[in-house]
């Protein structure tokens, strides 16, 4: 069988992931592997479409081999998904899988991503490897390597694939109707909307922006990211750990910090391409790196601003609400063009004046909060190299460890010691919620 291994690491032969499919190649030597670093080599096949569309056409099986970038896969693999798409090439019958390393911090999205354009060229999915970063350095994670490959033969000879979910019927996308600008002296806030109209058609976008920006009663700029001069994505190089600078000299991480982040909230504007906000977008993400894993826009709303059929976009809408959840940031709202795009604009406007007005902050649900387990103890364990980060961690207190509520766990100790004597049991059966009301009672007792 021919396997194509389509690397999407920036960091090319010294992927990580990479090592996966190698240590599975080397056990399972009777097929013709042959790889394709699209991560590094993205701007020659641009250019060079031989280059990459032979092999595609050759192979039985695509394996997707990446690391996991700011929920999806970086952003120049996003890119080559996004040619491959377009090169024209019939997939129909070819089968396709994932191999991905990360903290499993969003895996989930990453590979539903790969999932939902495979399955629009074509492609039989068979479901993927996500894997801790360290796993193949260990037994364990040497045998579930294996293992997931044994599967992946067994449901190429079976002829099974992966049941994805039908794409809904596309609604006819309503337009955007124009109104002048509201001024109100009294709000002197501002609020930057990040666009990207490479993908837009007939203006919709532009026009959603433009009545936001409009309607909005404060200062507002649009920034359209297509035009921005980006050198590249993000290389994964880790150069900018130590001092915040970013290897590349376009000057993004400045005009991030000095004209995205000063702005008291951000709205995203997008045309959906690919089930997600763009090739465009996804540099952008990835290239905030420089931040490290500091939430620095915490506590300031967003919003987004979609000009497609979103209904039709279940883990696009799960990546976006995720996304403001691990920032630390209250969700305003998000306005689609699909059925009263006017209404919900406006509505969007008026949210995040409240929201900023009132500084209204609600608590993060799973997302938020799992998301942030994860790379509090990433941190953590890399405090040495992660300097910057360790000390945002320290002075927002998100080393919030488990194994230091001392009390908490000695009270747990004494009621778990009460509950094995049976006479005390006994006593006890039925006023356990009694004892867990008691401090609540006190909190909401009338005055």
């Amino acid at each position: 069988m021919n396997i194509l291994i389509v690397n999407g690491s920036p960091t090319g032969k010294n992927s990580i992931t990479l090592c996966t499919l190698r240590y599975i190649k080397k056990h399972f030597p009777d097929h013709k592997y042959k790889v394709l670093h699209v991560g590094q080599q993205i701007r020659k096949m641009e250019t060079d479409k031989d280059f990459w569309t032979a092999p595609l056409k050759a192979a039985d099986l695509v394996i997707f081999c990446y690391p996991v970038y700011t929920f999806l896969v970086p952003s120049q693999l996003h890119r080559f998904v996004e040619m491959m798409k377009e090169s024209g090439i019939d997939f129909t019958g070819k089968y396709a899988t994932q191999v991905s390393t990360s903290l499993h911090f969003y895996d989930i999205t990453a590979h539903n991503f790969i999932e939902e354009n495979c399955a629009d060229m074509g492609f039989k999915v068979i479901r993927g490897l996500s894997a801790d970063m360290e796993d193949l350095l260990h037994d364990k994670g040497q045998k579930e390597a294996l293992s997931f490959f044994e599967f992946v033969l067994w449901n190429i000879k079976k002829g099974f694939s992966q049941d994805l979910p039908q794409v809904k019927k596309p609604v006819k996308l309503k337009k955007t109707n124009p109104v002048g600008k509201v001024i109100d002296a009294k709000a002197p806030k501002r609020i930057v909307i990040v666009a990207d109209y490479s993908n837009s058609t007939d203006n919709r976008l532009e026009n959603m922006c433009e009545r936001l920006k409009n309607v909005l009663p404060c200062e507002t700029e649009i920034v359209n990211i297509a035009e921005f001069p980006f050198t590249g994505g993000c290389l994964g190089c880790f150069n900018c750990a130590a001092d915040g600078k970013c290897i590349y000299k376009d000057g993004f991480d400045s005009f991030l910090r000095d004209n995205i982040q000063t702005a008291d909230a951000t709205v995203y504007a997008y045309t959906i391409k690919d089930h997600s906000m763009g090739y465009r977008f996804k540099m952008f993400d990835d290239r905030q790196f420089c931040n490290g894993h500091r939430t620095v826009t915490m506590g300031k709303p967003v919003g987004y601003l979609v000009d497609g059929n979103l209904d039709a976009e279940e883990n696009l809408r799960l990546l976006m609400e995720a996304r403001a959840q691990v920032g630390g940031n209250t969700l305003a709202g998000v306005a689609s063009n699909q059925y009263n795009p006017d209404k919900e604009i406006d509505k969007l406007a008026e949210s995040l004046c409240y929201i900023i007005d009132k500084k209204y902050l609600p608590p993060k649900n799973f997302y938020g909060v799992g998301g942030m387990k994860i790379f509090r103890d990433l941190i953590w364990q890399m405090q040495g190299l992660m300097r910057e980060d360790h000390k945002f961690y320290k002075k927002h207190k998100f080393y919030d460890f488990p194994q230091k509520k001392k009390g908490a766990m000695l009270a747990m100790y004494l009621v778990g010691g009460m509950m094995r004597n049976p006479k005390l049991k006994k006593k006890m059966n039925g006023k356990m919620t009694d004892g867990m009301l008691m401090p609540f009672k006190k909190v909401i007792k009338d005055k």
